[in-house]
């Protein structure tokens, strides 16, 4: 494992257009061990492609390197097993036992022609009491409420073992108690070595847990701080065009929305 703040995930020059219309604009971005970031920004901004390109699951200008070795030099297996991606949605159709729905984050190091390793049981079993998904792990995935099916989401990216997880809008569609369940997860993932990024659209969120706040506005990114400088009250009204106010607490900063401009 590498020490934390070392760069293991850089993206340079990231650029999507379509059309006319650039989705990506020269995005630059790093990703460092042991550090939680959050990309936020409104509907629309690039968020999601710009975190499709870093994951690699998309063809963009520019480049994006793990360890100093570009994605587009690394055989797809190899990629999965240095960065695991959590899309929007995450939904199960399948009626699959939670614990084989973790155990599939270890397909990028199966080997076809044995059965699962001792590694990979410890892999597996690491995940599941790192997301507290064991009381329910016999359990069909189709009984679990949103918030449990998202841990095991999570669950199955951390199985893989990644050096960087990257899990787009993770706590969409959770009520207030599961979205700081998921958060906190994220958080102790971070600062356990991984780089982790997120993409969230609640702010107060985003001043909550992250290390670092990058804000993309229009393909571009606009913003890339700790949560107290890129968060700004001047900044959230030019960009997300909402009033917030700023509130000192024992846990650090809190944003409260107050109206929308």
């Amino acid at each position: 494992m590498k020490p934390n703040n070392a760069p293991r995930l850089v993206s340079s020059g990231i650029t999507v257009v379509r059309g006319s219309r650039r989705i990506v604009d020269n995005a630059d971005l790093t990703l460092n061990a042991g550090e939680f970031t959050i990309l936020a920004g409104p509907n629309g901004a690039g968020k999601t492609t710009l975190a499709r390109a870093m994951a690699g699951v998309m063809r963009t200008e520019g480049s994006t390197a793990f360890d100093g070795v570009a994605l587009r030099n690394m055989l797809p297996r190899a990629r999965a097993r240095a960065i695991s991606y959590l899309p929007q949605g995450h939904e199960f159709h399948w009626p699959m036992r939670v614990d084989s729905i973790v155990a599939l984050g270890r397909e990028p190091h199966a080997d076809p022609f044995s059965q699962t390793s001792i590694k990979d049981r410890i892999a597996i079993e690491r995940a599941i009491e790192a997301t507290a998904v064991g009381e329910f792990s016999s359990r069909l995935i189709t009984t679990l409420s949103g918030g449990e099916r998202a841990r095991v989401a999570i669950a199955r990216a951390l199985a893989t073992e990644a050096s960087v997880l990257i899990a787009d809008e993770p706590t969409t569609s959770l009520d207030e108690r599961h979205q700081l369940i998921v958060m906190d997860l994220l958080q102790r993932i971070a600062h356990g070595g991984t780089a982790v990024l997120a993409i969230i659209h609640d702010l107060a969120l985003a001043m909550r847990f992250a290390d670092r706040v990058v804000i993309m506005n229009e393909g571009r990114i606009v913003a890339n701080d700790s949560p107290q400088l890129a968060l700004t009250p001047d900044r959230i009204a030019e960009i997300f065009g909402i009033s917030v106010n700023r509130v000192e607490t024992p846990d650090g900063p809190l944003l409260l929305p107050s109206r929308a401009l």
